[in-house]
């Protein structure tokens, strides 16, 4: 080969196996220690009602008008259970008011939902247990600092709940903020393998909060543990379902879970389904098919060995109510051999309206690309599938309903307990952010010191005095 072909075949090589970026850590954290010229680390302490902000209610209504009416009710009285259950409820009132705050303009794939309930125990598909996020509807490239305000301001609203002193939420406040701090620090000094692999598993959890927990939070946390391992398929389907005639079936238990049967019966009055209904039916096990579709070739043979059975409409945490939200009950080749799927709608990420979005992709596939790339490790059935009609479009995302998935009870937990948590929560979110954004510039903006700490801790001060008057005008708006 002459000369010049090989210097040529050799520079192509060097350019196909080079990183994309091509920026050094060095550089980026040198440009993330210069941005705090642009946006000094105690703005973000800043939160101030401007005039034009759009009110919460009419947000609220926005998203209301699209889903199922006779389950708005049920959104509106879980975020009425208090000022904690309607910052659950509320991601969107807060991403157009984080979209006004200070910024880096360094983003990552953001979870859009950080708060405190978001994160909780699930099986990888080793069977171990770990810690991590597990909520992604809202999952969106945006600034990472939306996310850390979001979870510092659900700590702080958590231990007004809790009935906590100033000093004891401060504490666990500050506590999330300077455990993502430090984290990120420690994730610019390693690898990038080495961060990709890093995780919490319940162990870790469960000794760190041990060291700071009473004697009946260890108990109680150890039980949690427990009940997460055994969470699954079978105990699924022993809980939501009965044998009728020799078949298994759903439990109808209205509003919050009803079989397909049932919605069919309560429109028609018959037992047999209406033109509507059997249309459906048919959308549904299309859509179910475009699923299994979607899944890599292992995944695809492993859900084709069961068969479905059963169908139900099941009501979803607080802010996704109303939703089209669904439970399929699915049987093996042997009677005691059982899997039950959620097949979930998914909308358009909170975030996207001010961070942008990308055209070309559904939402169902932006939620799992999203969990992929911040989680250690994703359910295995994880999956996505569209469906269009001369109706409408719509997408959804696909995984199994239970598989060792549990939270700390935040409705029981005490002051320490919480300052655990939140650390560990830190630690966590920054993890996701490191594996999906420019940890080293990151890094390089928060330094060594603990002014952003601070700064957060004001923010989520403000903010949670924010929520509460958000709250106020939501009862009084809703007669609730």
């Amino acid at each position: 080969m002459p000369i010049d072909d090989t210097q040529r075949v050799r520079k192509d090589i060097r350019k196909a196996l080079s990183y994309k970026a091509q920026v050094s850590a060095k550089s980026s954290k040198e440009h993330g220690k210069g941005l705090r010229a642009t946006a000094p680390r105690e703005c973000h302490g800043a939160w101030q009602v401007e005039a034009d902000r759009e009110s919460a209610v009419a947000i609220l209504r926005e998203q209301d008008e699209t889903r199922v009416q006779e389950l708005v009710p049920i959104r509106r009285q879980r975020m009425a259970a208090s000022p904690f259950a309607f910052f659950r409820g509320s991601a969107a009132i807060m991403a157009a008011d984080l979209a006004r705050t200070p910024s880096t303009g360094i983003r990552v794939q953001a979870c859009g939902d950080a708060h405190v309930a978001n994160f909780g125990l699930y099986h990888s598909p080793e069977r171990r247990l770990v810690f991590d996020i597990n909520d992604f509807d809202e999952t969106a490239q945006a600034p990472w600092e939306w996310d850390v305000k979001r979870l510092a301001a659900s700590i702080e609203i958590c231990g007004r709940e809790r009935g906590f002193s100033d000093k004891e939420r401060k504490a666990a406040t500050l506590e999330s903020v300077k455990c993502y701090r430090q984290a990120m620090r420690d994730f610019a000094r390693m690898g990038s393998m080495d961060v990709w692999y890093a995780h919490m598993d319940a162990e870790e959890l469960y000794e760190h909060m041990a060291q700071a927990a009473s004697k009946r939070e260890r108990r109680e946390t150890k039980e949690l543990f427990d009940k997460a391992r055994s969470k699954n398929s079978a105990r699924a389907v022993s809980k939501l379902t009965e044998v009728v005639d020799g078949e298994l079936r759903i439990v109808n238990d209205p509003p919050l879970i009803v079989p397909l049967r049932e919605l069919v019966r309560q429109r028609t009055g018959l037992d047999i389904p209406d033109p509507d209904m059997r249309e459906r039916e048919r959308i549904i096990a299309m859509l179910f098919s475009r699923y299994r579709k979607n899944l890599p070739d292992d995944r695809r043979l492993l859900v084709e060995q069961y068969r479905g059975v059963d169908i139900a409409r099941k009501v979803v945490g607080v802010g996704s109510v109303g939703l089209q939200a669904w439970i399929v009950v699915m049987e093996g080749a042997t009677p005691d051999d059982h899997l039950v799927l959620q097949i979930k709608e998914a909308r358009e990420s909170v975030l996207e309206r001010y961070a942008g979005k990308d055209a070309s992709e559904s939402s169902g596939l932006r939620i799992v690309r999203g969990q992929k790339a911040m989680q250690t490790a994703s359910d295995v059935l994880l999956g996505w599938s569209d469906m269009r009609s001369d109706k409408a479009e719509r997408s959804f995302y696909v995984r199994q309903l239970w598989d060792g998935k549990a939270s700390v009870d935040l409705e029981e937990i005490d002051a320490d307990s919480l300052q655990a948590l939140a650390g560990a929560c830190g630690w966590t979110l920054a993890h996701a952010h490191a594996r999906t954004g420019n940890r080293f510039a990151i890094a390089g903006y928060l330094g060594k010191s603990d002014v952003f700490d601070r700064a957060v801790v004001e923010f989520a001060r403000a903010y949670a005095d924010q929520n509460d008057a958000d709250y106020r005008m939501f009862l009084k708006a809703f007669a609730l």
